[in-house]
Parts: C-alpha cells; structure tokens; sequence
C-alpha cells in the first residue's frame, strides 16, 4: 500500500510513545495514575446512557462497561458532580430507531439531569425526544443536520468533519491526488455523512469524491473493491467498524490495489490487526478522536480505570475510549457547578464552561459555546489526531492537527 505523505510527515521524527501501554497490575502504579481519593457523598445525580448495545448492526455493548467503569473511577477520585456520586441509568437502543426513541423517553421518566449517547446508529431516534424535552445530550460522535445545528442542549465531544473530510482531502492535495472514494458502511448516520455532509466540501476543495455504501455483516467484499480498483478511486478512505473494515481491507488486498488507504480509527483493532495482513496495514493514515494503542497520559489513564474498575474492556477498541472521553468530558464540563442541578443549569453550565483539556484526548481542547464550528454550533472540539499504521497495524505518534483556540 502505497505511504501517505502527509502523516509521515506531521507524524515523522522521534516515537516517543511505546508500542505496549504499561502495566496498571501494580497497585502502586494504579494508584498514581488515577490520582488521591476524593469520593462523592450526598444525594446521587442521575445521568443517563443509551447506547445501541450488541445489536444486529454491531456491537456496542463495550461503551456500557466503560460508562460504569469511569462514573466509578469519577466517583471514588474526581467527587462525581458537585461532590454528588453520578448514578449512571443505562438504556440500549439496539439501533432500533423505535428502541431509541423509547430509551428518550425512559430517560425523561427517570429525571436524568443529561443524558450521553453512544455511537448509535438511528442518533436522531434519542435526539428528538431528549431535545423536546431540553434535556441536555452529550454525544462523543454525532451525525444529522438537525442535531448538529442545535445551539441550545447538544453537545458533541469530537470533530465529525475532521475524520470524514478534513483528513481525506489533506492527503489527497499532499499527495497530489485529485480524488477520493468513501468506502462506508451503509447505516443512516455514516451515509448521512458520505451523501449530505461530506460532497459540498469535497467539491468546494476542488477534489472529486465518490462513495461506496456497502451494508454491514458483508463478510467479502472482493466483488465491491474489485469494481472500485478499476474505476481509479484515488485515496480510498473507509469509514466503519472493525468487522466492516476487515473485509473492506482484505478486498482490496484481495484485488490487488496498492493506492493510498486511510481510515477512521474505529476501524483498527486488535480484531484488525490478527485478520488483515501487516502489508496492507503498512502506511496507513488513520485519523482519531482518542490516541488508542499508545503510551500518553490519556491511554494510561483509561487503561488503569478499565482494569480497576472495569470487566472485560479491550482497550484497543476505540469505540470503548471515545466513551471514556465523553463520560469524563461531562464531568471536567460541570466543574464548579453548584446549587440545584437540574437539565436547565447543566446546560448552562456546559455552555459557558471555558476552554479546556479534552480528557481522553491528550492533545486536543474543547469549549461547547457554540464557536468551534458556528455552521455547526453542536460541536465542541476543533481538529483531531492523526497517526500512521506500521507494518503490524499499531499506530506510531500521535499529534492534533487544525486545532485553535475556540474563542468568546
């Protein structure tokens, strides 16, 4: 596979981040990483969950035990909310739209003062319902023209333009590639990327764009990549889970294509790494939300959280730190607050919040005033991180690219 200039590049020079993450078995060790006890007391704040879960779709059900791992860890070490334990109450969607929409409503029954949502798969099903209500939700990755435009009570923790866009068309002008071809599995809010968000700012880029949906659970899409090798697809950039990914990548390898492949970092784990061979693997620009499969402050800390407070969390999926970031992205929001919490003084809370560190996401910065993006007031962070994939699938350095300060 041919390597990508770009990230050899803004990725290029010294590795200082190790290939093993270090043990967190030592109870000393763990101990420092997640800092002196400061436990909650009082009466519990009820923040909600939903999440799609193990669905037919794919399974999710990781970013629950996060959830519960990281309220625990935020309860015994960072005082929960305003010194109050956080009672997580967990509803799965199953990417039903029907079930997400029931999974609001419960939400609302239950007076949860917000709610976090997962990577779901009918996003809006949740949105609608909590929003009606002004129930503030936190999404870690978040989809659809509606909930993006919300300046009141929606906050999404990650930049969905970066991954999806912003990465794809920097590589195609530094490696003077005048096209790119979305490979994207085909569920309502990847392809509302690829066919509503994505084409315009291809276009205004002056670089062609194609894409591919393909449903999920293909298992060999040999005839897919076959077709699309022969109609010069330029940098070919798949966006999906692992399992999608796996046969989107063993396809082209499959065929023979040896042009430039970049991803989204959902798409590399450990499941990855053993089912797609090292060559296809080799060079490959991945663009992340959190910098999974590297030593830095974020992964130590998640990887000590998982193993204290967790059961069975594999901390190469990355769908499982986004969830961390997001859980402990609300609490770092809510800092300060004080007085009777409630949906209403969360959301003003989170929305005058100053700029800070995005816990999970050593690197990268957020504010939720409604300016990192103002087409798109819903997001909260600008940029995101980028790495390159060496001859075993691991990532190499990790470093934020097209962050600036979120200003008044």
């Amino acid at each position: 596979m041919a390597a990508l200039l770009l990230l050899a590049g803004a990725c290029g020079g010294d590795d200082t981040n190790e290939r093993e993450n270090p043990s967190t078995g030592d109870a000393g060790t763990a101990a420092a990483v997640l800092g002196p006890a400061a436990a909650a007391t009082g009466e519990p704040v009820r923040v909600g969950l939903i999440s799609d879960g193990r669905s037919p779709v794919s399974d999710t059900s990781i970013e629950g035990r996060v959830a519960e791992a990281t309220v625990k860890y935020l309860n015994e070490h960072r005082s929960g909310i305003a010194g109050r334990p956080i009672r997580l109450i967990a509803c799965e969607s199953l990417a039903d739209p029907g079930k997400s929409a029931d999974c609001a409503n419960r939400m609302i029954e239950e007076n949860v003062v917000a709610v976090i949502a997962g990577s779901l798969a009918a996003p809006e099903g949740v949105w609608k319902p909590l929003h009606d209500a002004q129930v503030p939700v936190i999404f870690p990755v978040a989809t659809g023209s509606a909930l993006l435009g919300d300046s009141d009570s929606t906050f999404v923790m990650t930049d969905l333009i970066f991954p999806y866009v912003t990465l794809p068309i920097q590589l195609a002008k530094d490696n003077r590639v005048s096209k790119v071809t979305m490979v994207v599995v085909d569920v309502p809010s990847a392809v509302s990327v690829s066919k509503v968000l994505a084409p315009p700012l291809f276009e205004q880029a002056g670089i062609d764009f194609d894409s591919v949906a393909i449903p999920p659970g293909t298992a060999d899409m040999t005839p897919q990549m076959q077709r699309l090798a022969s109609d010069d697809p330029g940098i070919v950039h798949i966006v999906g889970p692992d399992a999608f990914c796996i046969s989107a990548l063993n396809g082209l390898r499959a065929v023979g294509f040896t042009g430039h492949v970049s991803g989204i970092s959902q798409c590399i784990s450990d499941a990855t790494r053993t089912a797609v061979p090292g060559d296809m693997l080799d060079g490959m620009a991945v663009a992340a939300s959190v910098p999974v499969g590297a030593d830095n402050p974020s992964t130590r800390l998640y990887d000590t959280v998982s193993s204290s407070y967790g059961s069975g969390i594999d901390t190469s999926r990355t769908s499982g730190m986004i969830m961390f970031l997001a859980v402990t992205g609300l609490q770092a929001a809510l800092e300060g607050i004080s007085g009777e919490i409630t949906p209403a003084t969360v959301t003003t809370t989170v929305r005058s919040m100053p700029e800070k560190d995005l816990p999970g996401a050593t690197g990268l910065r957020f504010r939720c005033n409604g300016k990192a993006y103002p087409s798109t007031p819903a997001v909260c962070v600008r940029g995101g991180l980028l790495t390159i994939l060496d001859d075993e699938g691991q990532p190499t350095a990790y470093r934020p690219i097209g962050t600036s300060p979120i200003e008044d």
